[in-house]
């Protein structure tokens, strides 16, 4: 008779608590909260905020857009307790926005939406004429026009006419807004307008600023302006940095960027005299459509119209983490309780140490697809995708655990088909390497999603189909240095990617020789 193998409790129990130690510090280490000097306080409000009354399941391509009275009352009493104003970007739908800015005391910039469609310009111009006459005492300066210089939906002189027509029939200054490249680019739009409205967004210049150089970039743009434009005045228009989403060279978002950004430029501002709107008041879920992740996330507030902590108090970058921790702790719990009892010494020290990567990682996983995912196909995708890992993971432990029983038959059924999940993650892979190449610029790096998969099958080799495997092994290989290079080799999300395409590549080089 066969000795039972002895169960190795020493290295188990202490690779247990290396795991949860590993597991708390990871999501404690993202919660962590910052303390940073207040920008707004009870007794010290700031100028000015964009303003757009879309509630989060709503957006402007909505057909048609009625615009929820009570939403708009609510959002400008939350405003005018850190705010003097607020800056709007159409006259469609806020007939009733003067009337509620003056119940609570707030003053407007009021916008007119210049197109390509000379009908609808003309009626939000009209519009923008008729309101600005009819709250004189709530408007304080009206802007023709949004970066339709930067959408190439007009020309220069076109919007020079459209600025006289309102010149002549207003009496507040006029002014007209876009991104400080193009005023110089178009020239002969200065000297239309009472002050120029110019958008500094150091995340989307095209040499993107990390966040310890952001308030620089913003001082020189806005020397030059005042020096070359002077005497007219400026009024930074749009400046701000988002909360969520991926990396652009060095420019990193996140709940404590953003903060670090308001709050820096709003004692810069105060300290040189400046006029600025901070852009924007509220998180647009709806701009995820267009700009990806990023750009849903630009609020003080969230769309749910809670504060994000962004002008004043602690902040975190993941203020949820103990939902996540919560959840990491059942992933490593369930690993344990799915490998049952191990047998020797390895298997002791890494199935807890699987554990706590599967609760990292998938819990990552889980927050990027909270914070990207908005249409039916990219949260069928991320489900797919957790789905592969949670096969990876069982078929994992159950590899280093017993096999005993019900557990012999769920591992017999996940070994004949590891080869398939390896095909699967490979599959993933390839696909978000070539999205990362070509079509970046609005993409996230799935890293997470794919970190457990190419380690499980690195160190444990599955039998897959061979060709299949190795196309896949090659496009993800030909995509690192490319992928890199668009990057720029200081973006750390992009490096994390290039390291698990490398994990994945090795994994997928490995199946192809077993198979040999």
């Amino acid at each position: 008779m066969s000795a039972t193998p002895r169960f190795p409790l020493r290295p188990y129990v202490f690779a247990c608590l290396l795991g949860l130690l590993a597991l708390g510090g990871f999501w404690y280490g993202l919660g962590q909260p910052v303390i940073l000097p207040d920008a707004a306080t009870p007794t010290h409000k700031l100028q000015c905020a964009s303003y757009t009354p879309f509630a989060k399941d709503q957006s402007p391509f909505d057909q048609p857009f009625t615009p929820r009275l009570e939403r708009m009352d609510a959002d400008l009493a939350l405003l005018a307790t850190r705010f003097e104003c607020i800056r709007t970007y159409s006259m469609t739908g806020l007939e009733a926005l003067p009337e509620l800015a003056r119940k609570h005391g707030m003053k407007m910039m009021i916008g007119a939406w210049v197109s390509s469609d000379p009908v609808a310009t003309e009626q939000e111009v009209d519009a923008l004429i008729a309101s600005a006459n009819a709250n004189a005492d709530v408007v304080s300066a009206v802007i023709v026009g949004n970066e339709a210089l930067l959408r190439k939906e007009v020309t220069g002189d076109q919007l020079v006419k459209l600025i006289h027509k309102v010149k002549a029939h207003v009496k507040q200054p006029v002014t007209y807004a876009d991104v400080w490249v193009f005023w110089l680019e178009h020239p002969q739009v200065a000297p239309a307008v009472d002050f120029l409205t110019i958008h500094l967004l150091p995340y989307w210049e095209d040499d993107p600023s990390a966040i310890d150089h952001a308030l620089e970039h913003v001082t020189q743009v806005r020397e030059v302006f005042g020096k070359r434009f002077a005497p007219k005045d400026i009024l930074i228009g749009e400046t701000g940095w988002p909360s969520e989403g991926r990396q652009r060279e060095t420019a990193l978002p996140s709940r404590v960027n953003e903060a670090r950004f308001i709050r820096g430029f709003v004692t810069l501002a105060e300290q040189k005299g400046w006029h600025y709107n901070l852009i924007e008041a509220f998180d647009q879920p709806w701009k995820r459509a267009s700009e990806g992740a990023v750009g849903g996330y630009w609020g003080l507030f969230d769309a749910d119209r809670q504060d994000k902590g962004v002008l004043a108090g602690p902040v975190s970058n993941l203020p949820q983490w103990p939902c996540w921790l919560g959840l990491g702790a059942v992933i490593f719990l369930g690993t344990l309780l799915l490998g049952g009892r191990v047998g020797n010494t390895r298997a002791a020290l890494l199935l807890p140490l699987l554990g706590a990567l599967a609760g990292c990682t998938l819990g990552a996983w889980g927050e990027l697809t909270r914070v990207t995912s908005r249409f039916t196909g990219e949260w069928v995708w991320a489900a797919l995708l957790l789905a592969l890992n949670l096969l990876v993971l069982a078929h994992a432990a159950l590899a280093l655990g017993s096999r005993a029983g019900w557990r012999a038959g769920l591992f017999h059924w996940l070994e004949q088909r590891a080869g398939w999940l390896l095909a699967g993650a490979g599959f993933a892979a390839a696909v978000m390497m070539l999205e990362l190449v070509f079509d970046p610029r609005y993409r996230s790096f799935p890293s997470a999603a794919l970190l457990l998969p190419a380690l499980v099958f690195l160190v444990r080799p599955a039998r897959g189909p061979r060709r299949e495997i190795g196309l896949l092994a090659l496009i993800i290989g030909a995509g690192i240095a490319p992928q890199l290079y668009r990057e720029g080799l200081e973006n750390q999300q992009a490096w994390a990617w290039a390291l698990v395409s490398v994990l994945m590549v090795a994994a997928l080089w490995r199946s192809v020789r077993l198979r040999k």
